[in-house]
């Protein structure tokens, strides 16, 4: 009996090595499939078999596609499972912002000359480094060109990460940085700012004119990088990222989307006020602004500019542009939100999830699926509020979700 038992773990001990060295295998005859495209992007042979030698996939990642495993999924990012107080927590923003300013003065010359040809404030590229790396004292925690091959080989936006691994090992072909120094995230951003290997290659600057790039050790680089990024996408010199308001007692907070854009001296004609009776200038009052409620109706309120969404597009979350406009903010000014946030509460991703298939299937919801109750989301929460006489607050509670549940 034991004998059989001991044969039986052996077998299992034995297939399960072999499955694993047949995936081992397969891996390494996908990354040597890469090398046409490589050597077509720039990449030399001796820099693509160097870097590639006994690369190994590393399975532990999230988001990945793994045959006989259940998806994993992106993990839940604090941008959108954490309530706002916590996630834009004032000590945080306290501390980053002294740092902040102790780096703003550090650095002055070199910010001054990119904030006077990019428009982009000193302050903000500085608040995007303090939430993206803590002013480079944290050490990101993955091996990028190990990242990027396994994304590519059963992530899911293969052909995405296919070009960022050529591109990673075009960069360490050039000399800017070193493989035990070119450090990432789960998914593939690198560098005190976070960029991936293409959008290094879009947005790169060599600020302190050395002859290279280097967004890992060289602050203005990294810097300048940074700004040309969010000129490229849009960033409007002179307008500030957003304005908290008080909104009217009868606001739609369905209003709260991108699509709703009007100029701001319309927004105070139906009732917003600028908080601490700030006054606007006819300039700021005649730009385009769209209404922004993280918490529905009960936190504050903001009139978000088109560099709001700029920000935006260098993280997808409305909570990382609060923390960042914020921060910057707070650089020159120590006053926090004049609303304080009011939510203790946060719906989980998969709550979220069955809350957007059920708008969906209403027909009140057209966008993705993915757990995250941005703007589109509110919105349409609150579309479904007013259909079904419940209170219209915007916010995705647990009452609302099982009234979503209930109506099927």
């Amino acid at each position: 009996m034991m004998r059989r038992a001991l044969i039986a773990a052996v077998i299992v001990v034995t297939c399960g090595w072999s499955s694993a060295r047949a995936a081992d295998a397969a891996f390494t005859q996908f990354i040597a499939s890469l090398w046409p495209e490589a050597q077509t992007a720039g990449v030399s042979r001796a820099t693509f078999d160097e870097q590639t030698r006994g690369l190994e996939p590393d399975y532990k990642l999230p988001d990945l596609i793994l045959p006989g495993r259940p998806a994993t999924g992106a993990p839940s990012q604090a941008e959108f499972v954490q309530v706002p107080a916590d996630y834009v927590r004032d000590a945080s923003i306290a501390r980053l912002a002294g740092e902040g300013q102790r780096l703003l003065q550090k650095y002055r010359p070199a910010l001054t000359e990119i904030e006077k040809s990019s428009g982009v404030p000193a302050t903000v590229m500085l608040a995007i480094w303090g939430r993206e790396t803590d002013y480079g004292r944290y050490t990101l925690p993955y091996d990028l060109v190990r990242v990027l091959a396994t994304q590519a080989y059963v992530g899911r936006r293969k052909d995405t990460y296919r070009n960022e691994f050529i591109l990673s090992l075009k960069i360490l072909g050039e000399g800017v940085v070193t493989r035990k120094d070119m450090r990432s995230s789960w998914a593939g951003a690198t560098g005190l700012t976070q960029f991936l290997p293409s959008e290094y290659y879009k947005h790169g600057v060599d600020f302190d004119r050395d002859g290279r790039i280097d967004i890992w050790h060289s602050v203005p680089d990294a810097l300048a990088s940074t700004a040309q990024q969010l000129v490229n996408k849009g960033w409007q010199s002179g307008v500030r990222w957003a304005y908290e308001v008080q909104a009217p007692a009868k606001v739609d907070c369905t209003s709260g989307v991108p699509e709703v854009t009007k100029p701001i001296s319309q927004w105070l004609r139906e009732g917003f006020v600028p908080v601490r009776g700030q006054k606007l200038s006819t300039a700021e009052q005649a730009q385009p602004a769209s209404l922004l409620q993280p918490e529905g109706i009960y936190g504050p309120s903001f009139l978000t500019t088109q560099n709001y969404f700029v920000i935006k597009e260098y993280n997808f979350s409305d909570l990382y542009v609060l923390f960042v406009g914020h921060l910057s903010d707070r650089m020159t000014s120590p006053l926090p939100f004049a609303t304080p946030w009011s939510a203790s509460k946060q719906l989980r991703t998969k709550d979220v999830e069955t809350m957007q298939r059920g708008l969906t299937r209403v027909g009140l919801y057209k966008d993705k699926i993915d757990g995250k109750a941005g703007m589109q989301t509110r919105a349409a929460l609150g579309a479904y509020q007013k259909s079904a006489g419940l209170k219209v607050d915007c916010w995705p509670s647990e009452e609302v979700l099982r009234s979503i549940q209930a109506a099927r």
